[in-house]
């Protein structure tokens, strides 16, 4: 059995870590350039929100909003950058938020900040009860555009910035885009800006949910106004090009400067 296992070790091509990621980009890029492939992971991630598909997950007991893809992407993103802040603006159920302070805590980073304008009670006594994870929790309820709201962060991160930002919260293009224009500044050179959900722009209204966003009014509307008048932040294509299915395709944006 040995000498077997050493003629399948020698017969085999041992990679590199870099030639992996480099054999990887390239596949990637070609499954980006795939439009047919991309059209079937829309169409799957279109009939499978009739099933709340994205609501699905969670993480330490409280529901993600979010899709496992997109949330593998966000702990590359903190792996690499190593942020002492991630300001996540919709706390929703809060396992996001646990998920940010989670790599906070495994990267020694500070604070996971949570913005919105309704945080329940016991989602808040809940939030309180995970150890160290929990000293390492900020929450502001309030509205995410309000100068009390902006005010109060600034007092939390001073002058760094060290900082992620995750907006998440009211999708039509004029609130994203206020958003946009509020928090980017926040985020410093090499760090993410992560505008969520522009994948509403890709898909059909929902009949089965009602909205007030939808095609040509939703965070990709308010993306690209943003990107024409900011040339601060780029989008980093080559998560989307790895990702497939994702709410955020065009939404991972790194700070240049």
């Amino acid at each position: 059995m040995k000498d077997l296992s050493r003629k399948i070790h020698s017969n085999k091509t041992i990679l590199t870590k870099e030639e992996f990621y480099k054999i990887n980009e390239t596949a990637a890029n070609e499954m980006a350039s795939n439009e047919p492939l991309q059209q079937k992971a829309r169409d799957v991630l279109i009939e499978a929100d009739k099933y709340r598909w994205v609501h699905q997950n969670s993480w330490l007991g409280e529901p993600v909003l979010n899709l496992p893809q997109d949330m593998f992407a966000l702990q590359e993103i903190i792996w690499q950058t190593k942020p002492d802040y991630i300001i996540e603006v919709g706390v929703a159920w809060g396992g996001g938020l646990l998920f940010n302070a989670t790599l906070l805590e495994i990267t020694n980073g500070k604070k996971a900040i949570g913005v919105d304008i309704f945080i329940p009670e016991d989602l808040q006594q809940r939030l309180t009860k995970h150890s160290k994870l929990s000293n390492r929790l900020e929450l502001i309820n309030g509205p995410s555009t309000s100068k009390e709201t902006i005010d109060k962060i600034k007092h939390i991160v001073g002058n760094n910035k060290k900082i992620i930002v995750i907006l998440d919260s009211f999708h039509t293009e004029q609130h994203v885009l206020e958003e946009l224009e509020l928090y980017s500044p926040f985020v410093g050179e090499g760090f993410y800006l992560i505008c969520g959900d522009t994948i509403i722009d890709k898909i059909p209204v929902q009949k089965h949910r009602t909205r007030p966003w939808h095609p040509g009014n939703n965070p990709a509307t308010a993306l690209k106004k943003f990107l024409a008048e900011n040339r601060r932040f780029v989008v980093d294509d080559k998560i989307d090009q790895r990702l497939l299915i994702s709410c955020h395709p065009g939404g991972y944006l790194k700070a240049l400067e």
